[in-house]
C-alpha cells in the first residue's frame, strides 16, 4: 500500500449539550477521513440519517487517500439510504456533512473538503484561523446580501433554517475545496452546536493553546458546553505532521495557492478569507 500523503494526529469530542435530550451528531474520526454530521428531524430521524451518512464513509477508513469519484459515491449511496429511511407521513430525516478527506494530487498531499449544511470547517496555518466551509442558510444568504450583520444573525429566527442537507427534502450538491496541506497545519471540524456558541477569537485562542489535538478538541466542546452548550456539540481536530511532496519531501509553504478549486467539480461558493462567529 502506498505511503499516506499526509500523516496526521487527531482528536475528537462530542456531547449531548445541556437542552437536548438526544444527541443527533455522528462524526468519523479515523484517516484518511474527518467528517462531522448534524442530523435533523429529531429522535429516529436526524439521528439515523447522520449514523448512516457516516457509516457510507466509513468503509473508506484505513486507505491511504481518497479521490473526489470515492468521495462522491459514498455521498450518493448515503443520500439514497437517508430517502430509505422510514418515517410516519410528513416526517423528514436529514443531515448536514462537513470535513475534510487525505487526498493525492501527482503524489503531494492535499486537504480535499466538502460541505453541505451549517456545519463547519476551519483550518489554522501560519497563525491565521479561516473559514473552509460557507454556511448553507438563509441566515448566510442574508448576510452576503448585506441585510442582516453578523450580530444580528446570532439571535436571528431564522438562524436553524439550512438551505442544503442530505436528505430533508433537499437534493442539492456539495461545495467541494482542494487544500494543498503544509506541516503544521491544523483543521477543525464542528457541527453549528460548536460554532454557535464560540465566536472566532475564542476558537482560534483554543486551537492555538493546545498542543495535543484531542486537549484541543475537548477542549472547545467543554467550552462551548459552559457558554450555553443549547445544541449537540462535535469537535474534530486534525495536525497535519507530515506532508508529502513529489520527491517525499516537505513543501515549502509558498509553493501552492491556499484554495485551489477542485478539477471538474461544479461548485458555486468559494472559501471565506476570515471565520464566521455564529451559525444557527
Amino acid at each position: 500500500m502506498n505511503a499516506a500523503p499526509i500523516t496526521v494526529a487527531h482528536g475528537s469530542a462530542t456531547d449531548t449539550g445541556l437542552r437536548r435530550r438526544i444527541n443527533e451528531d455522528s462524526f468519523l474520526a479515523a484517516p484518511p477521513l474527518f467528517l462531522v454530521a448534524d442530523g435533523m428531524g429529531g429522535h429516529q430521524a436526524g439521528e439515523v440519517a447522520s449514523m448512516l451518512v457516516i457509516e457510507e464513509f466509513a468503509r473508506l477508513a484505513g486507505l491511504p487517500s481518497v479521490t473526489i469519484e470515492q468521495v462522491q459515491l459514498a455521498l450518493a449511496h448515503a443520500r439514497r439510504r437517508v430517502a430509505e429511511v422510514p418515517l410516519p407521513p410528513g416526517a423528514g430525516a436529514g443531515t448536514t456533512l462537513s470535513g475534510v478527506v487525505i487526498a493525492s494530487v501527482d503524489g503531494e498531499g492535499y486537504w480535499l473538503a466538502i460541505n453541505l449544511g451549517d456545519s463547519r470547517t476551519y483550518r489554522l496555518s501560519g497563525g491565521v484561523l479561516e473559514q473552509i466551509s460557507v454556511d448553507h442558510s438563509v441566515v448566510q444568504e442574508l448576510i452576503d446580501s448585506g441585510e442582516l450583520d453578523e450580530l444580528s444573525a446570532t439571535t436571528d429566527s431564522r438562524r436553524n433554517v439550512i438551505t442544503r442537507a442530505i436528505g430533508g427534502g433537499s437534493d442539492a450538491e456539495p461545495d467541494y475545496w482542494l487544500i494543498p496541506a503544509d506541516e503544521g497545519d491544523r483543521l477543525l471540524v464542528c457541527s453549528d452546536g460548536l460554532s454557535g456558541e464560540l465566536d472566532r477569537a475564542a476558537i482560534e485562542a483554543i486551537l492555538g493553546a493546545e498542543a495535543h489535538p484531542q486537549a484541543a478538541a475537548t477542549r472547545l466542546v467543554h467550552e462551548a458546553m459552559l457558554r450555553g452548550g443549547r445544541d449537540n456539540i462535535t469537535a474534530i481536530v486534525v495536525d497535519a505532521i507530515e506532508v508529502l511532496s513529489r520527491e517525499h519531501g516537505c513543501r515549502d509553504r509558498d509553493t501552492l495557492p491556499v484554495g485551489a478549486a477542485v478539477e471538474d467539480v461544479d461548485t458555486d461558493t468559494r472559501p471565506r478569507v476570515d471565520a464566521r462567529g455564529g451559525s444557527r
